[in-house]
């Protein structure tokens, strides 16, 4: 694994809520196309994002890099849920971390949801804020994606004793002390039911936020939402 860490020049709007304590952790796998525009937004209002870049074919990684990422590396495709951790691990680093938001490389997140969520977790005083698609009217998934984001959604309160109205949502605010709880050992699409579980285990404090995801052109031509369905699928089976 390797680690580059530019410089970060671009001014932040002092207006955002916790822009030098949080850390915007955000995935990366072959989004070389959307993910230049998905950093510098980020970064407008919030300086400190790394990029894990798992495994990428294209120039995803130079890309985020250029954008004013730090961008860290792993050496082949692990997952996002390895990902994940390899980013929440980089941002426990910095002392002066509150929190960190995992935040989408492909353009379904909003940088204003994340914005009002790590408020709501500052005004509520709980450890985590996780984004939920069914609070939000806008958020329009596909039917068999929906129908599957229910069914997970019904499987994760069952099992796990947290009551969520959504369960596999990538939009998150973690406190520290939720970092430094959290073991996150599935590599891929089972760490959101993980993620879950370890809420409940620990009893950690969590709120919901209502988000808005944007189901693009560029996200539907990549098949993810049909993919992440059966991958949601595959997770209840076997886990």
């Amino acid at each position: 694994m390797s680690t580059s860490d530019p410089a970060h020049e671009e001014p932040v709007a002092p207006a955002s809520p916790g822009a030098d304590t949080t850390w915007f952790v955000v995935p990366l796998f072959n989004e070389g196309q959307v993910v230049g525009d998905v950093i510098r937004a980020l970064r407008t209002r919030y300086p400190l994002v790394v990029c894990v870049d798992d495994g990428s074919l294209d120039d995803s990684a130079r890309i985020a890099e250029q954008a004013g990422a730090v961008v860290v590396r792993h050496p082949y495709n692990m997952g996002q849920g390895a990902a994940l951790k390899t980013g929440i691990d980089y941002a426990l680093r910095d002392p002066h971390m509150r929190q960190v938001v995992t935040f989408d490389s492909d353009g379904q997140h909003q940088v204003d949801d994340a914005a009002a969520m790590i408020a709501q977790r500052d005004a509520e005083d709980v450890d985590i804020v996780l984004g939920s698609r069914f609070l939000d009217s806008r958020t329009k998934p596909g039917l068999l994606k929906r129908v599957v984001l229910r069914g997970a959604i019904w499987y994760t309160n069952l099992t796990t004793g947290v009551k969520l109205t959504d369960a596999h949502n990538g939009l998150r605010v973690l406190g520290r002390e939720a970092c430094e709880k959290l073991a996150i050992e599935q590599n891929r699409m089972a760490h959101a039911s993980e993620i879950v579980e370890e809420i409940g285990r620990h009893k950690l404090t969590v709120a919901e936020h209502p988000v808005h995801i944007l189901y693009t052109d560029y996200s539907r031509s990549k098949g993810q939402s049909v993919l992440n369905s059966v991958n949601i699928v595959i997770d209840m089976l076997f886990r």
